[in-house]
Formats: structure tokens, sequence, C-alpha cells
């Protein structure tokens, strides 16, 4: 745990993220809502729907900030990606069979990071992206971002991140920036 001005950051595996589900929902259901993601409460659902078997993962790690009084205001969580992922097929235009090479260690896949408004633009993002990676042992990080996400696309760049392509990442979504960071 890391507590820096009021807020206290906790790591966390499949296990504690499942106990926790209810504060990365309503954190998620929050911040998602706005657009341009626009998120309904049946796509907030879908997506919660699919946190179990995410959790499951062996390797699943998830940070989760909350006040003094507990009350949850920012989250992120992934797992490194496997040799089958399909996280790469989607890509417009595809990538070096290099790039694309995953072995369940090499690359964290970040597959969300969120804080809610009342708490942005005050490093919270920073530190849950910070202790979520810490100690991975991958070499890089792997995530999808809404290009139109201005400040989440700012802040993923000055972190060191670089858009390495643009994927659909499902049936319908709008066109997503693929971005990498080199971590060693």
């Amino acid at each position: 745990m890391t507590g820096q001005e009021g807020i206290t950051l906790e790591r966390m595996d499949g296990g504690g993220a499942m106990e926790a589900v209810d504060a990365f929902k309503s954190v998620y259901a929050e911040a998602f809502a706005e657009p341009p993601y626009e998120e309904t409460a049946e796509e907030v659902a879908a997506a919660f729907r699919r946190f179990p078997s995410q959790a499951r993962n062996e390797a699943f790690r998830a940070t989760l900030a909350r006040t003094g009084d507990g009350e949850p205001v920012g989250m992120a969580y992934g797992y490194p990606l496997g040799p089958n992922t399909g996280w790469w097929q989607g890509l417009i235009q595809p990538v070096s069979e290099d790039m694309r090479r995953e072995d369940g260690h090499r690359t964290f896949g970040l597959m969300e990071l969120a804080v809610r408004v009342p708490w942005r633009r005050q490093g919270v993002a920073r530190r849950l992206h910070d202790v979520l990676l810490d100690s991975t042992g991958a070499e890089r990080v792997l995530l999808n971002v809404h290009p139109d996400s201005t400040a989440a696309v700012a802040a993923y760049r000055a972190w060191g991140y670089e858009k390495v392509g643009e994927t659909r990442p499902w049936n319908g979504a709008d066109v997503h920036d693929v971005m990498l960071l080199a971590l060693r």
C-alpha cells in the first residue's frame, strides 16, 4: 500500500480484485460514461461479465486507489499477454512478427486505467500505473486508447508510450490507438 495526498493505493491479485469488484465497477462506470466512450449501463455490465475470467488469469494484477474513508477514486488492471493473445490480430495495419511475439512474460497488457473526475490531474493515474507495473518483469506495456480521449493520450505520451498501430478492439468499436511503452 502506498499513501500520498490522502489517497491509498493497493495492489492486488485476481482474488483481491474480485473481492473489490464493486469498487472497480463504480470507477469504470463513471469514467467511461464520459465522451468519447459514452458507455451505457449495459456496456458496463458486459465489461464486468468479463472481469471474473480476466481476474482468474494467474498473472492478473490490479491496483485500486481509495480515499482515507475508503471511497474508490481510481483503478488499473491487466495481465501479461500469452502466446495466443488476440491483441495483435485486430490491428488495421499488421506489425512485424517480432513486434507481435508474446510468451506470457514479454508484454503486460494494460486492460483498464481510470480515475474519477474529482481526483484527476493530481497524479493518481500515474501512481496507479506505476504501482500496477512495479515488479512485473515485463519488457513492455501495451494498451489501447481512444484517440479522442485527449487527456489520456497526452498522459500516455508523457509517460513514454508510443503509438504502434490502430485497432478496433471489439466488433463495432471506434478505431483506437495501440500504444506501447518499453520498460527496459
